[in-house]
């Protein structure tokens, strides 16, 4: 299967990335395009055979499905600027949250799908979040479906609740790194422990836990439990965090919720105008 990236900056390259490392496709059938060429280009030292168009037309010309990688603000003009070329057997991928598939169904002339990614499919790990338009069958689910499991494990994801699954799935590991972050530096800074050993350390815990949730071993309460003993340290360092923690998710939630809800009102007018 051909396939299209339009926009190759941190998101646009894992999507290149993650593809031919699960061998899902090989480079010769990927199409790239990107407002700076030389970051499109810098891919093909990476992959020889990929391919570099100048313009967006060309990337959908030559491909079957097509990864939209753009920010929410330049969604609309991409879209203005390649009416017409889209046909109805290709699939239009979105990787953004913002913008609804219903908003980008009335500017692309072919079933459309949005797909968040995450950091951790570059260990061909981790989930993608899943809504699928209207106008998508069962072919074109099942195709697209196949092509994530290569590298995730797919969810589908209603609209109403793609912002707090992408907090989760695709903010969630930058929150949890600075929460270990955190750790380390209050490890660092109330005992002798070098912060070299004790970032190693943090490392290699959270590898662990990863692979026993992985395995199924335990879920996160039966793993908190598990460790915990009755009148131990652990016990105690939970108290702190209990104590200390409070509402922080739901600000957390409420924050971001809100910064969606602003990125959605940025963009709103321009595809209100298409109706």
């Amino acid at each position: 299967m051909k396939i299209g990236v339009i926009g190759t900056g941190n998101m646009g390259s894992l999507i290149v990335d993650v593809l031919i490392k699960s061998k899902a496709v090989k480079a010769k059938s990927i199409s790239v395009m990107n407002r700076t060429e030389k970051k499109a280009l810098n891919l093909t030292e990476k992959y020889p055979g990929l391919t570099v168009h100048h313009s967006a037309a060309e990337v959908i010309r030559h491909s079957a499905l097509i990864f939209l990688c753009v920010r929410p603000p330049q969604f609309f003009p991409l879209l203005q600027s390649v009416r017409g070329v889209w046909n109805a057997d290709q699939t239009a991928v979105s990787i953004t949250s913002p913008l609804a598939v219903g908003q980008l169904e009335t500017m692309i002339d072919c079933p459309v799908a949005r797909v968040v990614p995450s950091i951790v499919n570059r260990a061909l790990s981790g989930s993608t979040l899943v809504t699928f338009g209207a106008g998508m069958n069962d072919r074109m689910k099942n195709r697209l479906w196949d092509l994530l499991e290569r590298f995730s494990h797919p969810i589908e994801i209603a609209e109403e609740n793609i912002r707090a699954a992408s907090d989760i799935s695709s903010c969630g590991p930058a929150f949890l790194s600075f929460l270990l972050e955190k750790m380390v530096d209050g490890a660092v800074r109330s005992t002798h422990i070098p912060q070299k050993e004790a970032a190693e350390l943090t490392t290699e815990m959270v590898i662990g836990l990863g692979k026993l949730l992985e395995q199924k071993t335990y879920t996160l309460e039966q793993l908190r439990k598990k460790v915990t003993v009755k009148g131990g340290v652990t016990g105690v360092g939970l108290d702190v965090l209990s104590h200390g923690c409070g509402t922080v998710f739901e600000h957390l939630f409420e924050e971001t919720q809100k910064k969606f809800l602003e990125d959605h009102l940025a963009v709103d007018p321009f595809f209100s105008k298409t109706d």
